[in-house]
């Protein structure tokens, strides 16, 4: 709080109130991600792949559906959360502005509506030609007001240079806009040139990389270190590192545009490790982690996530030489996207969100540790049986398939559970029932 501020100023009071417009909006932001992510995303994702592993084989599939799911993960889940998040911070920054709420609530309404327009277009088929590109002008629109909004509400840096998370936020931001631009283009194109909702499958998979390790990974990367020497005591992140690895991320990007895939695949491995080793992940920590509220075995299910990031690398390189069905590609997309992403947001976002939402207790640490157990128990068994079963090297993996599919629809729904409880309870303060006799 500003020392300038007296309690019970008009100052003050107009900051509470932008902090409860906020945790308002954060709060909307928060419930469409898990409904995009249980329904239009994992759902569907889960129905697709047990068609897959019925067929042996993606070709039965519409192309559509696995794109329409895809886009509800990334955009619909990871997009809504990110948006929530960002407006958030807004309120936390030394700004002589009002939270933008008119901006922030318009900002929600066009990208829940974008995303599922986007999904809807791609699943049913219906008017699609004017669906996928109004959707993409919704999406674009929406992240416009916000990036706006974020312009006009910067702090003034008193001569002092950003830290290293900010600027690695600020410019995944951007590229984040960018994503959406591209995205936003090649629907037009699919509407006026093409007779399918579908995107060419390479110019998919380019797309997909842009949005994963052009802006959800460095974003996570910012993010991680603003908060793991918070969370986890790990040392202070190493800047120019952590710079570097960005960078390589970029120039994966490019190189995947360009069909460069050694080349990109080779840059996106060293590029974990740099981020590994710019975040200190896996060195000892200096001080005590903060498990209050959360399960015990948190840092450590922070630091799995980043073994997956590792993994998906590896097998990115492994299917540049050998992958001749999608599989090996698929279990490193997987790796990735589920492992890496959706297991950081299992783990950290079980640790901020109640905080943001309205300052409330996570409502069960159990459901916590068994969202994260499942997530990765049946990544695993995804990540192994895939490559196995498209490269027609163990015929039993096609089984393993919609197992692991089950096991992730489960990890989904728990931690939506938990997510969808602890919002309905009251905030920490207003609670009669102590924290120590909570549920655990």
């Amino acid at each position: 709080m500003n020392p300038l501020v007296s309690i019970g100023s008009p100052a003050e009071a107009a900051r509470v109130a932008g902090e409860r417009r906020s945790q308002h909006l954060i709060t909307a932001f928060v419930i469409t991600g898990l409904l995009f992510m249980l329904l239009p995303g994992t759902f569907l994702g889960v129905w697709n792949l047990l068609n897959i592993s019925r067929e042996h084989g993606p070709a039965s599939i519409s192309q559509a559906w696995i794109q329409a799911h895809g886009q509800a993960q990334i955009f619909g889940w990871i997009g809504s959360f990110i948006l929530g998040i960002g407006y958030y911070s807004l309120t936390k920054m030394k700004s002589t502005r009002a939270f933008p709420a008119g901006a922030a609530w318009t900002s929600w309404v066009l990208w829940s509506a974008g995303v599922l327009a986007r999904w809807f277009g791609g699943v049913t088929g219906d008017a699609w030609k004017i669906v996928l590109p109004l959707s993409g002008l919704l999406q674009l629109a929406a992240f416009a007001l916000f990036f706006l909004s974020v312009r006009k509400h910067r702090p003034e840096s008193g001569g002092k240079k950003p830290e290293a998370w900010t600027r690695i936020v600020i410019a995944s931001t951007i590229v984040f806009m960018l994503a959406l631009v591209v995205n936003c283009l090649l629907l037009f194109h699919q509407a006026l040139f093409a007779n399918t909702p579908a995107l060419p499958h390479v110019l998919d998979e380019q797309f997909v990389t842009l949005a994963v390790w052009g802006v959800l990974v460095p974003t996570i990367w910012g993010f991680n270190a603003r908060w793991l020497p918070v969370f986890l005591g790990l040392p202070k992140p190493a800047a120019r590192t952590l710079y570097a690895a960005y960078d390589l991320s970029l120039i994966g990007v490019g190189a995947t545009f360009l069909s460069w895939l050694p080349v990109a695949s080779a840059a996106f491995f060293v590029c974990a490790w740099l981020a590994i080793d710019a975040l200190h992940v896996w060195k000892p920590a200096v001080n005590p982690p903060k498990v209050v509220n959360v399960d015990p075995l948190f840092p450590w299910f922070v630091r799995l996530t980043y073994v997956w990031l590792v993994i998906s690398s590896v097998l990115g390189m492994l299917a540049v030489v050998w992958d001749t069905s999608g599989g090996i590609w698929g279990a490193s997309r997987h790796a990735v996207t589920v492992g890496f992403v959706a297991g950081m947001v299992f783990a950290i976002g079980q640790r901020i969100l109640p905080a943001f939402c309205g300052m409330r207790i996570l409502w069960s640490t159990r459901l916590m540790f068994w969202s994260l157990v499942l997530l990765f128990t049946g990544c695993f068994l995804r990540v192994l049986a895939e490559p196995l079963a498209y490269q027609n090297v163990w015929a039993p993996a096609w089984k393993i398939l919609p197992v692991s599919a089950i096991i992730e629809l489960s990890a989904v729904t728990i931690f939506a559970l938990n997510m969808a409880m602890t919002l309905l309870q009251p905030p920490a303060h207003l609670r009669v029932q102590p924290a120590a006799t909570a549920r655990g």
